[in-house]
């Protein structure tokens, strides 16, 4: 499993989170590369975004839907871990990567895009503190908040249209499928990870 982080790991509000995250990692040295990861609907993007720098989503390093069974699509087994290990080296290098986009409207890869390296990296997604990505990273944070908060941002992403599903369709894989497929790894990324940022009560963006 993930080499674990400080015991215990530091817990901070979010607010708080982009700037003590974004000091820490930059005090790592000339490049830093952050982890950020959480169930769905926690709101790693946002911190992602918030903190700044080179953003990669694991979500892209997802495979096609439809050559996965349903019950087994959120699995880390399935994603491309070892490639999304591989393009970090190459950033890491200050190289530029040529890194996967996958659609959530078709549920599928869809091209590439290159990505140029930076002085802070975040890599953000439900498989960003697994173990295969965990030596790639000088910091390490999980984003937590509760269920119903999290179902409420997948909801409007689904009223809004950056979803493909709909909310019947978002709620009965949300239920089914990915809250309990990362619960069977959830307690290895907390315990891997420095931070934990809690995000209860913060609205849909």
């Amino acid at each position: 499993m993930p080499e674990p982080g400080p015991s215990p790991a530091r817990v901070i509000a979010w607010p708080d989170a982009p700037g003590e995250i974004r000091a820490r990692a930059l005090a790592c040295g000339p490049l830093a590369v952050v982890g950020i990861c959480g169930p769905v609907g926690a709101g790693k993007s946002s911190l992602a975004r918030a903190v700044g720098g080179c953003v990669i989503s694991t979500d892209d390093y997802l495979p096609d839907y439809e050559t996965i069974p349903e019950c087994e699509r959120d699995e880390p087994a399935h994603a491309d871990l070892a490639r999304l290990a591989s393009d970090l080296a190459v950033l890491r290098r200050g190289e530029t990567a040529r890194v996967p986009t996958w659609s959530f409207i078709s549920h599928r890869r869809e091209g590439e895009r290159l990505v140029a390296p930076a002085p802070l990296i975040i890599v953000e997604g439900i498989f960003a503190l697994h173990e295969r990505i965990a030596p790639a990273l000088d910091l390490r944070v999980f984003v937590d908040a509760c269920a119903a908060d999290r179902w409420a941002r997948w909801a409007h992403l689904e009223r809004t249209g950056v979803r493909g599903w709909g909310v019947a369709r978002a709620r009965e894989y949300f239920g089914a499928v990915a809250e309990p497929t990362f619960s069977r790894y959830e307690a290895a990324y907390r315990a891997a990870a420095h931070y934990i940022v809690r995000n209860d009560g913060v609205p849909p963006a």
